[in-house]
């Protein structure tokens, strides 16, 4: 004889059925007591076990009994298991800042596990914030940024609403270490692969170089292609020096490349007048009218603005090139500290360097790889600062903004010149006069 295979399903019930077979059954109860084949009924009338309408019976007479309202809901995933774990997050203001840098301490104080604070950041409850120093500002510092800021604003004539100037006629300049590696990095490895093993004498004494970077805000034709660049150069403070002995690698007396670690006013002079000057000459775009100026900041390595040698150099060929300081304390008003060197640090870390030539190379093509159209959106990101700049009355106690510079660009909104609010200038004027 064969036996037919049955399978048999468990028919999950809604909380509504379960609220509906608690009624039935009430409905064949007298003074709290079912009477005798009520559960069969019950079960028979709702398609479902005997067991599953006694369990519904059961769990209502329990909540009766000690008081609770009747709440039958069924135990499903999300239901069952572990409750959840109660956090109390308005505790997290009265919690210093130094002892909430990291899930540890913070666990131990609200008195949770590590495991669950984790589960609460990745849900948003709390919001992970790398926090940067920044430079302290003197009165006079707050003011001299203010009127930086404020002496960049103009009205174009086609339109009366204040705007920052265009800033075709600066080219920033600054200088920046770069190290063959980083004591710490970062990597992704798939399960079982080998951890990488790096290894020096000293992490004290990791090679580094100098650079000198030069650049101006790029220009564009009215159909989008590039017509300058506005990447200057970027020079490597080195200098070249015979070997004085010999070695496996190299003989005594050939060349070596050997970084400057002193860079003093008269390497600054003569690298901006070798180096700097002929490629603005030769790079700059013809069409350009007007002088042309070269902003620094307050480093002592840096050169007067009336430095002879260097106003005879940059005058030649009929070129009109000046100088002249950023305000004390300002790494926010110059387009290569916020953010042009983020970006070639980036690519040039990307590359498996052992030599100072290598690096050089290294950071060379970075810069050169750069595209120009992220150069434009930095010195867009800068108007954007000292709009900031100016709300907060020459402070530097504000967030970057974000515009959505590459959302504006592919809808081709992308501005050239961001403006400012007329209540807002004429409140930082009557803070200056005050």
């Amino acid at each position: 004889m064969d036996h037919m295979d049955i399978t048999h399903t468990k028919k999950n019930t809604t909380v509504e059925q379960r609220h509906a077979i608690y009624e039935a059954l009430l409905q064949a109860s007298f003074s709290g007591e079912l009477q005798r084949g009520a559960i069969s009924d019950v079960a028979s009338q709702f398609s479902v076990s005997n067991r599953t309408v006694s369990r519904i019976w059961h769990q209502a007479k329990f909540q009766i009994n000690h008081g609770l309202p009747v709440v039958l809901s069924s135990n499903m995933a999300k239901v069952v298991g572990r409750k959840r774990v109660q956090v109390d997050f308005n505790q997290v203001l009265d919690i210093p800042l130094r002892r909430r840098s990291n899930i540890r301490s913070l666990a131990n104080l609200l008195n949770v596990s590590k495991s669950t604070m984790h589960r609460r950041i990745k849900e948003g409850a709390l919001r992970p914030h790398t926090n940067a120093i920044k430079p302290t500002l003197t009165h006079e510092n707050k003011r001299a940024r203010l009127e930086f800021c404020l002496s960049k604003i103009s009205r174009s004539l086609s339109s009366n609403i204040p705007t920052f100037h265009d800033m075709f006629n600066v080219i920033h300049i600054d200088e920046k270490w770069f190290y063959m590696s980083k004591p710490s990095r970062r990597y992704y490895l798939v399960p079982g692969e080998d951890e990488p093993l790096r290894t020096c004498q000293s992490k004290k004494f990791i090679t580094k170089v100098m650079f000198l970077a030069a650049v101006a805000r790029p220009r564009f034709d009215a159909s989008g292609n590039e017509v300058f660049s506005g990447k200057i150069g970027i020079y490597p403070f080195t200098r070249l020096e015979p070997a004085k002995r010999s070695s496996k690698n190299r003989v005594a007396g050939t060349l070596e490349t050997k970084p400057i670690l002193s860079v003093t006013k008269e390497v600054t002079r003569s690298w901006l007048i070798e180096k700097v000057l002929p490629d603005i000459r030769a790079k700059w775009p013809r069409s350009h009218v007007g002088p042309i100026f070269i902003q620094q900041d307050n480093a002592k390595p840096h050169i007067d603005v009336n430095d002879n040698e260097f106003l005879e150099a940059a005058s030649q060929d009929g070129f009109d090139i000046r100088l002249n300081f950023q305000p004390s304390n300002s790494p926010d008003l110059n387009v290569l500290d916020l953010g042009f060197f983020r970006a070639i640090q980036s690519l040039q870390e990307q590359e498996a360097l052992g030599t100072i030539d290598e690096l050089v190379h290294a950071v060379q093509t970075a810069f050169e790889k750069m595209q120009s159209q992220q150069l434009n959106n930095v010195f867009l990101t800068l108007q954007t600062c000292m709009r900031e700049i100016i709300k907060v009355q020459g402070g530097n106690n504000y967030q970057i903004p974000h515009i959505g510079k590459n959302r504006l660009e592919r809808e081709g909104n992308l501005p050239l010149r961001i403006g400012c609010d007329e209540n807002l200038i004429n409140e930082a004027l009557l803070h200056l006069a005050s």
